[in-house]
């Protein structure tokens, strides 16, 4: 188990003693747990091809967030689809890894 400080002792034990009280409103909270619902509803299965670097570069990218390297891969897909996954301008050429893409720009065909 990860180290915690002082002020997450704090908070726990704040949290722990029901000394913690909500601020979401009732419509708030009830957009949130229809939303949760909705993204937790994983009723498909597919099936993709990814090349050994790139899959590596995902496993490693998962450990650095603390999840699940196929929940990451379908959380970025959902950011994707709904239009809130927004791409670095530094790395539009670039893979995460930082190697140079493999993509022939226009101008070498």
């Amino acid at each position: 188990m990860p180290k915690i400080d002082s002020y997450e002792l704090e908070v726990l034990s704040a949290f722990e003693k029901g000394k913690l009280k909500s601020v979401a409103t009732k419509g708030e909270l009830a957009r949130l747990k229809a939303a949760a619902r909705a993204t937790a509803i994983k009723d498909r299965r597919v099936n993709i091809r990814l090349s050994s670097g790139d899959l590596n570069d995902i496993q490693v990218k998962a450990l650095e967030e603390g999840v699940p390297y196929q929940t990451l891969i379908a959380s970025v897909l959902h950011k994707y689809v709904t239009g809130r996954l927004a791409e670095r301008p530094e790395s539009v050429n670039r893979q995460p890894s930082g190697r140079p893409s493999k993509r022939r720009s226009e101008s070498t065909n």
